[in-house]
């Protein structure tokens, strides 16, 4: 320890220049987690990762001493609705008829800011949810330094087949806006995904199952080769496809198709998750917003008898660990409070992985499986995304909980400058 001191204050007496020293207890560079390392970063990116006494650069500007935390890279979030809020505030219904694009663009800047300071750094939104392509410009103002906020990957109005999505309850004389666009036919959803796609969409999500009238068990919706178009049109233009699925045979349609990743899988069984771990398709399990919504409706958790839904949920989650498929971290937060996407993380330990796997899924196996490849790891030549968390979330997952220091693209957000 004493030459790890000498070694920290020769760096600091060398000279000044333009990197950043950060010195935390432990560093988790997306894959394993080491103690005595050091990370400094250049303006918007790593230069060095390891540990001190290896350290090639003499002359630092700027130090942060994080004692007692862990730094890891950025989270990435893998499934959230930044334009929605929880359904205990505002039923899903009356966000989408009642609340303007204009309205929900406001909350939207408050989410991603509060977002960003509690460690997620990247978001790939699932979905505009009736307010067009409204996420499309929350990016942009982002992007442009407008508002602060994760770095975003939006999906604008999601694909639905016609008939097949809400909201509903209304008479056939009535046309209300609806949460997501209608296609049906292969010439539909080819030109449905090529105009998302110019106005800006990053990828495309399809609805491969949903209820066809409120209270029904969810059916497939979208033909398999319907799904087939709308992935080779997405494709050929360098994106991909994703599809919400809980049900076998939607999950299979959507598996076989060529979709990216499964959203919620529900009702997935051994036979579907093995179809996707065969087909490199990844799993993101949503797991928080499951329990968000059976708690508005009543249900207090480890006081309550466990529901149903809850019960089918980790059976699905282990049977889904079982098969080896990637698991994606996201969870649908938008139906639970922007900023807490922990809860997901917690049950994912709950549900049966390891600390170290959940934060593995959540940086460097969201990276490689939604393509980014800059991000996700702590790794020089890398972009600067860092967080550090009080305490050690390879033990304790709930550690995530506690961010003290939030730097995206080089810029400190959170903590010390």
């Amino acid at each position: 320890m004493k030459k790890l001191f000498i070694l920290f204050f020769l760096l600091l007496s060398a000279g000044m220049q333009s990197q950043s020293l950060l010195i935390p207890d432990r560093v988790f560079d997306g894959e394993t987690l080491f103690t005595n390392w050091i990370v400094i970063v250049d303006g918007n990116q790593i230069e060095y990762s390891g540990p001190l006494d290896k350290c090639p650069i003499k002359i630092i500007k700027d130090t942060v001493l994080l004692k007692g935390m862990t730094l890891l890279p950025g989270i990435i979030e893998g499934h959230s609705h930044l334009l929605l809020h929880p359904y205990n505030e505002t039923s899903w219904n009356d966000q989408v008829l009642q609340e303007s694009p204009a309205e929900r663009a406001i909350r939207g800047t408050v989410y991603a800011r509060r977002s960003l300071l509690a460690g997620i750094t990247t978001m790939r939104d699932l979905g505009a949810e009736g307010a067009g392509y409204t996420d499309v410009y929350l990016k942009k103002t982002i992007d442009e330094g407008i508002i602060p906020g994760p770095r975003l990957l939006v999906a604008g109005p999601a694909i639905v087949a016609t008939g097949a999505y809400g909201p509903k309850g209304f008479h056939d004389g009535v046309v209300v806006p609806l949460g997501a666009e209608t296609v049906s036919g292969i010439d539909e959803a080819i030109k449905t995904v090529r105009r998302q796609i110019g106005n800006g969409s990053d990828f495309i999500k399809v609805y491969a199952d949903y209820r066809w009238n409120p209270g029904e068990p969810a059916q497939p919706t979208f033909l398999q080769n319907e799904i087939e178009a709308m992935v080779a049109t997405a494709e050929s233009t360098g994106r991909y496809v994703v599809a919400h699925a809980s049900t076998p045979e939607g999950i299979r349609r959507a598996v076989l198709a060529g979709v990216e990743t499964i959203e919620h899988g529900d009702l997935g069984t051994i036979k579907e998750f093995t179809l996707m771990k065969e087909n490199d398709v990844a799993f993101c399990p949503t797991l928080a917003a499951g329990e968000a919504v059976e708690q508005y409706g009543g249900w207090i958790k480890g006081k309550d008898p466990v529901p149903m839904r809850i019960i089918l949920k980790k059976a699905s989650f282990e049977e889904a660990l079982k098969s080896g498929v990637e698991i994606v971290f996201g969870g649908d937060v938008g139906v639970f409070s922007h900023g807490e996407n922990y809860r997901k993380m917690e049950l994912m330990v709950e549900y049966g992985m390891t600390p170290l796997a959940v934060l593995q899924s959540a940086t460097s196996v969201n990276a490689r499986v939604f393509h980014l490849d800059r991000l996700g790891r702590i790794r020089k030549g890398l972009l600067a995304d860092i967080i550090a968390v009080q305490g050690d979330p390879t033990k304790n997952i709930s550690a995530i909980k506690s961010v003290k220091f939030v730097m995206k693209d080089g810029e400190v957000y959170l903590g010390d400058k």
